[in-house]
């Protein structure tokens, strides 16, 4: 199958990571995957949810949403409709669970750190890559209250970044545009951690079951792939200067 750009069957988009996008979030950065594009922003507010009074933690919540026209037809607010988006509110509690599972609450009391990621152009793969910038605009939020002294060690004991694999004609194609993704006869999304450990693994087969040799060279696929992202991901660390 002919890719666009010509990608090879496991080659990824190009992925640009610019940190410190948005100029009043205490973490911020754009992430761009091919045409896929997300603005992905970490507020810290110095309060935590009811459910962790007198715990002595932290906590991490997410928001996500894709404005109007960052597809290829008008999609509607939340606002107009009076309800959540049942889509929405599924990838928002994935974006919470995977960074979630690689901190350590106690490392800040008192402090919960709010996410949105708020999708400005869709092109297959908004969830992968709204996990894989919600980590970076974390980071940096839990890099800025250490430099201001309000925590002293960083959460993070781990990173985590996904990418979203599938069979389109027979064939695995790692990191999927819309195009291949319309007609995917299997479609998966991996969340993994840096020392490439399993978070999350979402898919299911559109068309024909698979074995677990199958399932077996999906994760090789994405493990590869995620370890050039994390790369990406520690780069555009560096990069922020407060």
């Amino acid at each position: 199958m002919k890719r666009n750009n010509n990608r090879a069957a496991n080659e990824i988009r190009p992925v640009n990571i610019v940190s410190g996008y948005m100029k009043y979030a205490e973490g911020s950065c754009l992430i761009e995957s091919g045409d896929t594009k997300v603005i992905c922003t970490a507020s810290v507010d110095y309060k935590v949810p009811p459910f962790l009074k007198d715990r002595n933690e932290g906590w991490l919540t997410a928001e996500y949403s894709m404005l109007p026209r960052s597809a290829h037809s008008r999609i509607p607010r939340d606002s107009s409709k009076g309800k959540v988006n049942g889509r929405a509110q599924e990838i928002q509690r994935l974006i919470g669970r995977s960074l979630r599972s690689v901190i350590n609450f106690s490392y800040f009391p008192g402090i919960t750190l709010l996410i949105d990621c708020d999708v400005i152009s869709a092109d297959g793969g908004t969830r992968t890559a709204s996990i894989t910038g919600a980590y970076v605009a974390a980071y940096l939020a839990f890099l800025k209250l250490i430099r201001d002294e309000k925590i002293e060690k960083m959460p993070f004991y781990d990173s985590v970044a996904a990418i979203s694999i599938g069979i389109a004609n027979g064939e695995i194609l790692l990191d999927l545009d819309y195009s291949e993704d319309s007609i995917a006869e299997l479609d998966f999304n991996f969340v993994l951690t840096g020392s490439k450990k399993i978070i999350e693994i979402q898919g299911c087969a559109e068309k024909t079951p698979i074995g677990f040799d199958i399932l077996e060279k999906l994760y090789e696929f994405s493990k590869t792939a995620v370890a050039n992202i994390t790369d990406l991901q520690n780069k555009a660390i560096s990069h922020t200067i407060y």
